[in-house]
Parts: C-alpha cells; sequence; structure tokens
C-alpha cells in the first residue's frame, strides 16, 4: 500500500530515477541538510534509534525506573546497556548549532 501512495505521488518514471541514483547522488542533493545535522551533532545511525528513545519517554512518563528501562530496552534493541544511556544522553543534549 505504501508503495502504491509512492508511485501516486512521485509518478513512476521519477521513483525509477530515484531507485537508479548512487549514493553520491543522494548526498549532493542533501549536501545543506546533512552539513547542518552533522553542525549539530546529529549522527546518521541516531535514525535507528528513535523509537528506542520514544519509547524510553514514554516508560519514563509511566514513572518506571530508568534502570529498568533501560535494561528492558537493551534486551529489545540487542545493544548494551551502555548504548542505550549514551543514546538517551546524546538526544537530550542542546543542538550545537553555532559550533566552529
Amino acid at each position: 500500500m505504501a508503495f502504491y501512495c509512492i508511485i501516486k505521488v512521485i509518478g513512476f518514471a521519477n521513483l525509477r530515477n530515484l531507485l537508479d541514483m548512487k549514493i553520491i547522488e543522494i548526498v549532493k542533493i542533501n549536501r545543506e541538510l546533512l552539513r547542518n545535522l552533522h553542525i549539530a551533532g546529529v549522527r546518521l545511525d541516531d535514525t535507528n534509534y528513535i523509537d528506542l528513545y520514544t519509547e524510553y519517554r514514554r516508560m519514563l512518563s509511566k514513572r518506571e525506573k530508568v534502570s529498568y528501562i533501560v535494561a528492558a530496552l537493551a534486551v529489545k534493541y540487542a545493544i548494551s546497556e551502555r548504548k542505550v544511556y549514551a543514546l538517551i544522553k546524546r538526544f537530550q543534549t542542546d543542538c550545537n548549532l553555532f559550533a566552529v
């Protein structure tokens, strides 16, 4: 269903062109966005853990203990507890937009 919606929105010819793109072409198109995200401290791998942080916030709002939340998320996402703590810390930091 989602694939059909994509075809309907951007057209089949454009979708075929998009699928034939090389990585460098996608990077060139999004150069400014990627540069700004990098300056702000965002890593590409962070996108893999958006749901993890969302679950962390949800469990925290239900008054679960942080150590329990971290242990549960580490098991669910098959990463170390140290990695979960590091992700939470990074996602809670302010963007560094004016870094030199």
